[in-house]
């Protein structure tokens, strides 16, 4: 692991970033493996009564009974691959929390994005901690405050990169990663969480 976080203090919120928190020769091994090897699909929302495609490839891996459900679909986990479980472990000990899943995204060019939400499923309980990591291309990371119309927020996300959302974060803020114009190429995004449970 890389040097030490930068506090992002938001209203209401809380943010740790590591830039860098893998270096490059490993953040390129990750890139590669992961694009390579894990199970990427197509994953569905459910948006005013529409089932429409993401745009975006997902994955998702975690321990048994960690079922995740979101905008009218739920996921059940495949078993976490062994190197998905050694960055997990790195993960965990920078940002002093336990995980139990991970949900993988694709971003294969700036057409693929990522809708404005908050991570704020029940399953993940109250005040969730997420932590993210970036591989890959940079690309623009937003947040807007649910109700205040001020102080937005936006964060690039470098290759290797790590950013820990926590506290009443999911609460009070929603994130986007929104479509580009730029010439821009894949982004692999692996977002570490707690699922509660087992759930039926």
């Amino acid at each position: 692991m890389e040097g030490r976080p930068r506090d992002v203090h938001l209203f209401g919120g809380h943010l740790r970033l590591w830039a860098p928190f893998l270096e490059p020769a490993r953040a390129d091994h990750y890139l590669h493996r992961f694009w390579r090897d894990l199970s990427w699909s197509r994953h569905y929302v459910r948006i005013a009564g529409r089932r429409l495609p993401c745009p975006r490839l997902s994955a998702w891996y975690g321990v048994d009974g960690a079922r995740y459900a979101y905008s009218g679909q739920t996921y059940e986990p495949l078993p976490l691959t062994p190197l998905l479980g050694h960055m997990l472990a790195e993960v965990e000990e920078a940002a002093g929390r336990s995980f139990n899943s991970v949900l993988a995204n694709a971003y294969r060019d700036g057409a693929d994005s990522m809708g404005w939400h908050s991570d704020d499923e029940p399953e993940l309980g109250e005040r969730p901690v997420i932590a993210s990591v970036s591989l890959g291309a940079t690309r623009r990371f937003r947040m807007r405050h649910r109700r205040r119309r001020s102080e937005p927020a936006a964060l690039e996300l470098d290759h290797g990169s790590l950013l820990v959302m926590e506290g009443d974060t999911q609460a009070n803020w929603q994130h986007t990663v929104p479509k580009t114009r730029r010439a821009v190429g894949l982004r692999l995004n692996l977002t570490f969480r707690w699922i509660e449970g087992p759930r039926a």
